[in-house]
C-alpha cells in the first residue's frame, strides 16, 4: 500500500487501530463522513471495532459537526 502499512488509504482516525480499520474498510467505509449517521450498534457489530474504535470515531466526527446515529 502507498503508506507503507498493510492499511488501506483512507481518512478514518488512525487512533482507531488497525482491526478497526480494516473491518470498516470491509464493510464499505473508506471516508469519515461515510460514517455520519451510520448507527453505532451496527459498527460495534464489525469484528475488531469496539468501544475505543466508537469513541474515537465519535470525536473525530465530532471535530466536522457530524455524529454517528
Amino acid at each position: 500500500m502507498a503508506n507503507g502499512s498493510d492499511l488501506p488509504e483512507t481518512d478514518l482516525p488512525r487512533g482507531i487501530g488497525a482491526p478497526a480499520t480494516r473491518a470498516l474498510v470491509a464493510a464499505g467505509y473508506t471516508t469519515l463522513a461515510q460514517l455520519a449517521d451510520v448507527p453505532a450498534a451496527e459498527l460495534a457489530a464489525l469484528h475488531g471495532v469496539g468501544p475505543k474504535a466508537l469513541r474515537v470515531l465519535g470525536e473525530a466526527l465530532a471535530e466536522q459537526g457530524l455524529s454517528l446515529g
